[in-house]
This record gives structure tokens, sequence and C-alpha cells, in this order.
């Protein structure tokens, strides 16, 4: 079962996917606006939320995932090194979720933000290789994260480059595509008003993946503003709610 959820307001992907057969499944970067709506998808297909993930700290739009995780019972899941004071569990690299016959790979991918991850998605039903990458704010489709949020920006942007090149490009051709952001959204530099992808149209069409190193970083490093109440809203997603009120 996948169903994806889109927000045009600010070009957002939301994800809710699982297994139907064991009744278990997952949302991964769920929006504080649609909590609700998540819950009652999930209750009328017969699955049990288990996980919440956000494959980073979001910087444009208050992440819902916290408070679904509490409602659904669920665990909310960051990597490791996320930077929140929200209670966690703790996502490593290479590391598995298993929902049933849908099991989930980490990809611990940082240069947007240094806890940035990739989930890669495996339906055993299928067969064992994998069917689709969730990709955060780490790839696009026609184009790739921004790595200034951070600060540290050529420091981040040779970190993206690596992530692409050692990570999602080592995929097979024939794995889809679902990011983040489509156009609209200022997380990234042309981002295509198409919101899915496969890894072999990436290879071939996307810009950024063509170029070296030193190129990507300086192509990488043209950004467009920040997201606006871009401080309040990573003061909300860290758990830091009084200092996300005051600003």
């Amino acid at each position: 079962m996948f169903r994806p959820y889109y927000y045009f307001d600010r070009g957002c992907a939301a994800y809710l996917f699982g297994c139907g057969t064991h009744g278990v499944g997952a949302v991964v970067d769920a929006r504080a606006d649609d909590v609700g709506e998540y819950l009652t998808f999930a209750a009328d297909k017969g699955l049990r939320l288990t996980h919440v993930i956000d494959t980073h700290i979001h910087a444009d739009h208050r992440s819902g995932g916290p408070e679904l995780a509490c409602r659904a019972g669920a665990q909310y899941c960051v990597h490791e090194s996320a930077d929140v004071a929200i209670p966690f569990a703790p996502l490593q690299d290479e590391g598995t979720i298993n929902l049933g016959n849908t099991r989930i790979k980490v990809l611990h991918t940082p240069g947007h933000s240094p806890e940035s991850v990739c989930l890669l998605v495996t339906d055993l039903k299928r067969g064992t290789d994998p069917w689709f990458v969730l990709t955060g704010d780490t790839l696009f489709v026609g184009a790739v994260g921004r790595p200034d949020l951070p600060g540290r920006v050529r420091e981040n942007a040779r970190q993206l480059y690596a992530s692409l090149h050692e990570k999602l490009l080592a995929l097979p051709d024939d794995v889809e595509v679902y990011p983040g952001h489509f156009s609209g959204s200022v997380c990234g530099t042309g981002l295509s008003g198409k919101p899915s992808s496969t890894m072999a149209f990436e290879k071939r069409w996307n810009p950024m993946l063509s170029l070296g190193r030193e190129e990507f970083v300086e192509a990488a490093s043209d950004v467009p503003p920040k997201p606006i109440e871009m401080e309040q809203i990573l003061a909300f997603n860290r758990g830091q709610r009084e200092l996300a009120a005051q600003r």
C-alpha cells in the first residue's frame, strides 16, 4: 500500500505506506496540519501506524511527526545525529525497519542537513529487489537539495555530492524516486513540477548529477532566499516550542 500526499502551497510531499497483509504502516515527512487525515486513511485501510519518520528536521514547514506518532502509538524516528529535544527512536545508516512484507533500509545522506536520510523500500511480495526510494531533501526530480541552511555551504555541498554519488547513484536504474519536494519549494533550485521519477531518468537528465565535485559545489551553492520563518519553524520541529512561539 502506497499513498503520496502532495501539498502545493510549498511544494511538499508526505508518504503513507505499508503492508496490507499484516496491517502495519509508516508515514514519512508528515505535515502538522494533516495529522488527522493520515490517521483516518490508515484506519480506513486497516493499517496500524508503527513508525513515523522525518527524513530530516524540516526548515520550511511544521512537522506533524511527533504529534502523529503520539496519537498513533507509533515510534517517532529521525537519524541518530538529529539535534532535537523531542524523544525519538534513532535511525542508523544501513539500519532496517520491517513492516510486515515491507522493508525499509535507512541510507544516511548528509548534505542538505547533517541528519538527512533517504529510505529505500522493498516489497517482499514482489521480490527482494528494492521498489522505491524516498529521497527527502537529498535528491529531487531534476535538482538536488540546497546545502546552505545549516551554514558551511561549501562543506555541506561536498557532503551532498558524496551522498548522491556513493549512496543514491549506486541504486539500480529501475528504483522509483519519490522526493520530499517538487516545484514550488525553496528547498532547492530548478525542481521539476513532476513529483516522482526513477533513478535511470535522474542519472540521464538531472543536470546536477553529471557535474564533477567542484562544479557541483559551485552550482549547489547558488541558492534561493531561505524559507520564510525558517528559524521559528526549525525551533518548533526541534521541540523548542517556547522559542518557536517567541519568534
